[in-house]
């Protein structure tokens, strides 16, 4: 027992002398101990240093409430609509405020709450026009208000202590600059004159010039880019006529139509029988289809490259190819005929000056492809809203239905009551029976009994050369829209378009889009052809220098630095809206297609419904745009484009509105913001 210590008796202080990490004793005496008076919060301490604040600082302006507002505003809306409870009614009147509610939440979206539908619909005892219109108003009434708000300048009161000091600002002495000194002030920068924007080809990017009317920004546009005086005083119309008087009309040809029309395998039938197509190319096509079961694509193969288009047996990128006619050179652009693909469709339509629409003889077919959702009257509709006149239609596949004279008669009469309607005049539509597969009537008149018996009409190749050549504006500035960027075998990089308006030569210096970076061409070509000018209407792949091709995008314009093209995100147009599930409204988002750019855009204003054909305003700021409605609407756009106002250049002043995949709208541009 005598290990053990007699604890209660025992003498902590001498027992554990010596020890310093002891539970319960600070390491360090000299460390303060949390216990301390200075850690702890003392509330006499803050209220003396709070109130005498408050006396040194008498005149504190209190904070706006405007946020809170709105943030409250905000929270009883999202109470209405998620704590509301429908009102106990019995069926009939139940069923007419759902039907109500759904009819005017397709209308105005998710904007409104559910309690505020419901009251208004109770209210107005489920008039519609009478809630839309309340509500609609109401909207209206407080986004104008929030903009007031916003425009009214924000003024920022400051009181001064009562203790100011009065400073005196002392008056300068006057000093004498002698002529010299004058000259050497000047010389760096002059204080008065705007700042001119850097050299693009020094910087790598230039900002547009804002500010100012058009004279303005052009004269500092063209103080800014320098080009030579070739360039400058070149004449357009004399180059045309030394360069291009001997050559053959050219022109470019969209074939259009709905999917499995036959077109890809009229064009390659036609490429064949005129000899653009070799007879081994031919046999190869032939026996590769055989092995996939797919025979009748041989000719479709043509035009049609790629392994997946193959495989699909669907076209689905602009196919181009080249005839050669007795008094022209065609250039081809087969469009794809499905529907996911429309928007290649439009950016092939943009190049072209004539169509051929192909529509399939085949009972249902051709019903299937022009009936409401069928792209056989889409496709008309575009290229007709794109500025295309003259149009040939192909009636094909009527060896299906025996050469039935019944059956060509029937589809000429349903398009020739709708082409009429969509803006074509009968004197610039024609009609050709003919076969694809088979080659009647393409190249040669109609050697089949059963058709010869009722048709003694003009063959294909004969209706492709009777087209008229548009008239190209060669004295216009230079206008070229990019469809293509890509990398060629020397230094720099392609781009391939067309030439909208003017010429463009070797070694000229241009702009590049919105940034408005000036490039200069280095090599330009044509058909595979080494060219020294092109003009408009032409097809062609430029080689740029000068530029990075991170800031060329597809859909972006090349122009003439004397005369630029203007930069802008919201233009006004004239549109005609066509069918449409949710009529056209205030901040309607949509697709802009503008040549080959597609941009997302919003319709930020309606200003005016007008007539069709008149053009008088019969309404102003409508609410809605309903389907076949004609008005005048301005569109915002998220990055700035290139565009032209439709009476400068026609070529540069169509827009097309697409929404979920359906072209809801097509117009021309009126004003440019």
């Amino acid at each position: 027992m005598s290990r053990h210590r007699i604890v209660r008796g025992m003498d902590y202080n001498d027992e554990y002398d010596g020890y310093d990490d002891v539970y319960g004793h600070s390491v360090d005496d000299d460390c303060v101990s949390p216990t301390d008076q200075q850690w702890l919060y003392d509330r006499a301490r803050g209220q003396q240093s709070m109130s005498a604040f408050i006396s040194k600082n008498k005149n504190i302006e209190e904070e706006a409430e405007a946020e809170d507002d709105d943030d409250e505003a905000y929270q009883k809306a999202r109470r209405d609509s998620e704590s509301f409870q429908m009102p106990e009614l019995d069926e009939m009147e139940q069923a007419k405020l759902s039907s109500c509610v759904d009819e005017v939440r397709s209308v105005v979206g998710d904007a409104v709450s559910e309690r505020r539908i419901v009251e208004t619909s109770m209210r107005f005892d489920y008039n519609i026009q009478q809630i839309l219109d309340e509500i609609l108003n109401d909207e209206t009434n407080k986004k104008e208000k929030e903009k007031e708000l916003e425009k009214r300048p924000q003024k920022l009161k400051i009181t001064a202590p009562k203790t100011a000091l009065i400073t005196t600002t002392p008056k300068p002495t006057p000093t004498k600059i002698t002529l010299a000194a004058q000259k050497d002030a000047r010389r760096g920068f002059d204080i008065a004159s705007p700042k001119a924007p850097a050299s693009p080809v020094v910087s790598g990017r230039n900002t547009p010039v804002d500010g100012g009317d058009e004279a303005t920004r052009s004269s500092a546009i063209n103080a800014s880019f320098k080009i030579s005086k070739d360039q400058a005083q070149r004449n357009a119309q004399q180059l045309y006529s030394l360069e291009r008087s001997t050559q053959k009309s050219h022109i470019h040809m969209i074939v259009i139509g709905h999917v499995d029309a036959g077109k890809s395998t009229l064009m390659g039938h036609l490429l064949y029988d005129t000899g653009n197509v070799s007879q081994r190319v031919m046999h190869k096509h032939e026996q590769e289809s055989k092995k996939l079961g797919k025979q009748s694509f041989m000719y479709a193969w043509v035009l049609d490259e790629t392994g997946e288009e193959r495989a699909r047996g669907i076209t689905m990128d602009v196919g181009q190819s080249r005839i050669e006619t007795a008094t022209k050179i065609v250039t081809l652009l087969d469009a794809p005929g499905h529907k996911d693909f429309i928007p290649n469709m439009i950016s092939g339509a943009t190049q072209a000056d004539v169509a051929l629409l192909v529509v399939d003889a085949t009972r249902g077919e051709f019903e299937s492809g022009f009936e409401l959702g069928g792209q056989t009257r889409e496709h008309a509709i575009l290229v007709r809203s794109l500025g295309v006149n003259q149009l040939g239609v192909v009636i094909n596949k009527l060896d299906t239905v025996g050469w039935s004279e019944e059956r060509f008669q029937e589809i000429v009469h349903k398009l020739k009551a709708f082409l009429k309607q969509a803006g074509f005049k009968e004197s610039d539509v024609s009609f050709t029976p003919c076969s694809g597969l088979t080659g009647e009537n393409l190249t040669k008149r109609a050697q089949e009994p059963a058709l010869k018996s009722w048709y003694s009409g003009s063959h294909l190749l004969d209706v492709i050369e009777h087209f008229k050549v548009p008239e190209r504006a060669i004295d216009r500035p230079l206008r070229m829209s990019v469809s293509d960027i890509y990398k060629g075998t020397g230094s720099g990089f392609c781009i391939s378009g067309r030439i909208e308006t003017g010429v463009l030569c070797l070694n000229d210096k241009v702009l590049v889009g919105a940034s408005r970076e000036q490039a200069q061409v280095k090599a330009l070509t044509m058909d595979e052809l080494t060219q020294t000018s092109v003009f408009a209407g032409d097809q062609i792949s430029v080689t740029l220098a000068g530029v990075d091709i991170n800031n060329i995008t597809v859909g972006c314009i090349i122009c003439d630095p004397q005369l630029p093209i203007p930069v802008t995100t919201r233009f006004q147009c004239r549109i005609i809206v066509f069918n449409v599930k949710v009529p056209i409204t205030m901040g309607y988002p949509v697709l802009l297609h503008h040549q080959s750019l597609i941009e997302p855009a919003v319709v930020c204003k309606l200003t005016a419904s007008i007539h069709k054909s008149t053009g008088e305003v019969v309404k102003k700021k409508p609410r809605c745009l309903g389907n076949n409605s004609c008005a005048l609407v301005e569109v915002e756009t998220s990055r700035p484009i290139c565009i032209e106002r439709y009476s400068d250049f026609k070529e540069l002043g169509r827009v097309m509105l697409r929404v979920a995949g359906v072209t809801i709208a097509a117009g021309m541009v009126t004003k440019i913001r």
